[in-house]
């Protein structure tokens, strides 16, 4: 039997990969990257806990000047940890 409708392997990944969900999962497990990122490798080594339930981001920070830093800095970190995402990844952080 002769095949009409081939479709390249990457075109397929291309697709799946653009699902919203598993684009969603996709941009969660780069989130520590993006992490390091937006906040610089100094705040990035002093995170405890990065942890995203329900689009609400929990940071658990060692040094208390940090936590009250990036306690003032959320809604600026929040737009730009999604704009590196490319999507509306988190809707609020919480500082600890």
């Amino acid at each position: 039997m002769k095949r009409s409708n081939t479709v390249r392997i990457g075109e397929v990944l291309d697709e799946f990969f653009k699902r919203p969900y598993v684009a969603a999962k996709l941009a969660e497990g780069h989130l520590p990257d993006y992490w390091r990122e937006v906040v610089g490798p100094y705040a990035a080594d002093h995170t405890i806990e990065l942890r995203l339930e329900n689009h609400i981001l929990h940071v658990r920070m060692a040094s208390s000047v940090l936590r009250q830093e990036l306690f003032f800095h959320r809604e600026d970190i929040m737009n730009r940890l999604n704009a590196r995402a490319g999507m509306r990844l988190v809707n609020a952080i919480i500082v600890r």
